[in-house]
């Protein structure tokens, strides 16, 4: 997907779930975009995982700060 792609992607996955307001900054999906190679599947995971991030730091906005956690959190080797 293209980065256009990949926004229109979250934002659709944000409407089924119900929630009409801005979840992640542009920030965010770009980062979400690059790190996911505009793979579905990738995309999904990640956001996921920075959705979870921006809640245990009590953020209402999944920001980049976020995004990167959640990168390292799911892209480290052990």
């Amino acid at each position: 997907m293209s980065r256009e792609e990949t926004a229109g992607y979250i934002k659709h996955h944000i409407t089924i779930a119900g929630r009409q307001d801005t979840l992640f900054s542009d920030d965010a999906v770009e980062l979400i975009h690059l790190a996911g190679r505009g793979l579905p599947r990738s995309v999904n995971n990640i956001a996921w995982q920075s959705l979870i991030a921006a809640f245990t730091q009590d953020k209402a906005i999944v920001d980049e700060s976020s995004t990167r956690l959640a990168i390292t959190e799911t892209h480290t080797t052990a």
